[in-house]
């Protein structure tokens, strides 16, 4: 294997496969990086069995070849390279990869390439499309509700139904429920669901990019693996197995009251209270008033600490129906608001023991649950 690439493509391919390399692993060559020339492109990949991620890089390759190296000390030696070309050459014989960058050398002792595990690709039969920005997007208002423990391991992941024409993510730790969906780029044969981690969702918003072509989806035929095809990347994950609760039955079908507020005013309201909420559960108070017939009113903001202090905020609000007071949870508002993307929120509440659901205004694509806490009296 003979290949020149530049430093800055190589240190990026490096950085998004390594996500996938395995910290710790009875299989010494998971913690490696395979290195293969082929087709006139660098292929880099690595795998910790349950997500594989597989980039191409464009580079000058001079004879095909393949090795894997250790994963950190290959990143590290990269990472400190000048932004220059980096000429690397294969011993077969010693399984020893030689860089060469302007006045830099190493040798880097590897393993056969025969050893790495196969990651799958996807066909070209039974492939999901979906424009890239929306698909981030999802990702973004869903992930953050998944759950961080594994005592209910399918709440870990986000599950994704995919309809005819369309797709919807449901996400749910318990205290709260996300649910987003959107028009696909294809049209399916038959409905499928599955439970896909919210890690590998999450890694596939960070290499989406600014790629403009639609990103490929595909189940395979077991459902035990889902795959994402990128515009120089792949990312293959397991699906987790197990039925995810009905989020239909979570969503409160009725309200009565209906609170309308900028997301940026309600934004700096909670971010200030959650200064003091942070010794008190994190609990945050909305006591919500109506002004006048006309839907004016307002929205006030405490948070209480017997040891550091109280704290009062007011914002303006459209409010339609019954004054209210009722808690969240500080940071599960600011997870919401930070992923809205509208400029004004609704909140829609019951009462100060039923869940509250936010939405953004004037978009019907996003619903999010979030459970109120105990009001002490």
């Amino acid at each position: 294997m003979k290949v020149s690439v530049s430093q800055e493509n190589l240190a990026r391919g490096i950085s998004i496969v390594n996500r996938a390399v395995a910290t710790r692993s009875t299989l010494p060559v998971l913690g490696h990086i395979l290195l293969a020339a082929e087709g006139g492109r660098l292929k880099l990949a690595a795998t910790n069995l349950e997500i594989g991620i597989t980039h191409w890089c464009g580079a000058q390759v001079k004879t095909d070849g393949a090795i894997t190296v250790p994963a950190r000390q290959l990143a590290d030696y990269v990472n400190a390279l000048p932004p220059d070309i980096v000429e690397m050459d294969l011993n077969p014989k010693t399984q020893t990869l030689h860089l060469k960058c302007a006045r830099y050398d190493a040798n880097i002792k590897g393993v056969d390439a025969s050893e790495f595990p196969i990651i799958p690709t996807i066909g070209d039969d039974n492939k999901i499309l979906i424009a890239p920005d929306t698909l981030k997007e999802m990702i973004g208002q869903t992930t953050f509700s998944a759950a961080q423990d594994d005592s209910r391991p399918v709440l870990t992941g986000v599950l994704a139904k995919f309809d005819k024409e369309t797709v919807t993510f449901a996400s749910a730790d318990g205290f709260r429920l996300s649910v987003r969906s959107a028009v696909l780029d294809s049209k399916l044969a038959a409905p499928v669901s599955v439970i896909i981690p919210a890690k590998a969702l999450a890694d596939v918003a960070r290499i989406v990019g600014d790629q403009d072509a639609p990103v490929e989806i595909a189940i395979t035929e077991n459902r035990s693996q889902v795959l994402f095809h990128l515009a120089n990347t792949d990312l293959v994950s397991q699906l987790i197995d197990g039925n995810f609760p009905d989020f239909n039955q979570i969503i409160p079908k009725s309200h009565t009251t209906r609170t309308v507020m900028h997301t940026n005013d309600l934004q700096n309201a909670v971010k200030a209270a959650s200064v003091f909420a942070r010794e008190s559960s994190n609990t945050v108070r909305l006591n919500v008033s109506s002004g006048n017939d006309m839907g004016g009113g307002r929205v006030v903001i405490t948070a209480q600490s017997a040891e550091t202090g109280d704290n009062v905020g007011e914002i303006d609000a459209t409010v339609e129906g019954d004054p209210i007071e009722i808690a969240f949870n500080a940071r599960f508002l600011a997870d919401v608001l930070n992923v809205l993307n509208a400029p004004q929120v609704a909140l829609e509440t019951l009462g100060a023991a039923s869940p509250g659901i936010i939405k953004p205004v004037g978009r019907d694509d996003f619903t999010h649950v979030i459970m109120p806490m105990h009001i002490g009296k």
